[in-house]
């Protein structure tokens, strides 16, 4: 529920200057068909019956509120991920890029829900680190590597 409320808080709530979501959903009524089946009632529990509430899911989905976001969004997702597949992360991104906020994605090999792999747990973090002092203006450390954050002023 971390990803999604980070979507949803930046979405729905114009309080925030930055945010990253980790292995978020972006579009509830898409992963309603997308998750795996252990995770398939889940939605059931937190939003209501699909497709039957679809109106309540469409509500409820950030990727349907991204004309009301206004800040930078850093995605970190798994490629394997099974409980909220990278195509969630990939909508957000487009949609962000679409309109123009500064943005990245950051799609981790082998990863699924949750980062388990070192390496990339340490590149997470300082991918987060990079991000939020790029956005808020602070000279990053050196541990926090660079990458290119799309539409972002140099």
């Amino acid at each position: 529920a971390g990803g999604d409320t980070t979507l949803g808080a930046l979405a729905f709530k114009d309080i925030f200057t930055a945010g990253c979501s980790l292995y978020g959903v972006a579009d509830l009524g898409c992963l309603a068909g997308d998750t795996h089946k252990f995770e398939s009632l889940y939605l059931d529990g937190l939003v209501g019956k699909y497709p039957e509430d679809k109106q309540l899911y469409d509500e409820r989905a950030p990727i349907n509120a991204v004309d009301s976001l206004s800040c930078p969004v850093l995605l970190l997702q798994g490629d394997e991920d099974k409980i909220v597949p990278p195509n969630q992360a990939e909508l957000m991104h487009a949609a962000l890029l679409k309109k123009g906020l500064p943005c990245a994605l950051k799609m981790y090999q082998g990863e699924q829900h949750g980062f388990r792999k070192a390496e990339n747990i340490e590149d997470a973090l300082n991918s987060e680190l990079f991000f939020f002092s790029r956005v808020f203006g602070i000279e990053p450390t050196p541990d926090a590597a660079p990458f290119d954050i799309d539409n972002m002023p140099a």
